[in-house]
């Protein structure tokens, strides 16, 4: 089993920033790729950023280039999501997940775990 937890959602105004992060911890895998998703209600669940197990390989949703960042600190098993300019539309619940694979990185939803998320507020 493998238990994320996910922190540094908040209220924010129209173009600030947040940092999300997700630590792991329990089983390990040797290759993984970790995703973040978002969730409105009364929508499916969205991946917006993804990256590959070192790193080196990044995914970004076409409604986050260049204003989101995901990374990665294997020594402190944790995924962050640093997001900046952040709009009204961003608001929703943000999930990490983790997906054993052998590949680069997972862009489906059948991720094998999920944190239990963390609400991102952004007033207009």
């Amino acid at each position: 089993q493998v238990q994320l937890v996910e922190s540094g959602g908040g209220l924010v105004q129209a173009g600030g920033s947040l940092r999300l992060s997700c630590a792991a911890s329990g089983r390990t895998f040797r290759r993984y790729s970790m995703g973040w998703f978002r969730q409105v209600p009364g929508k499916e669940r969205d991946l917006v950023a993804a990256i590959s197990w070192s790193g080196a390989v990044t995914y970004y949703a076409d409604s986050v280039k260049g204003r989101f960042t995901i990374s990665t600190d294997n020594a402190k098993n944790a995924v962050y999501l640093q997001m900046n300019t952040l709009k009204p539309e961003d608001t929703a619940v943000y999930y990490c997940a983790v997906k054993q694979y052998y590949g680069d990185i997972y862009l489906h939803h059948d991720y094998d775990y999920w944190g239990q998320g963390t609400q991102v507020t952004v007033s207009s």
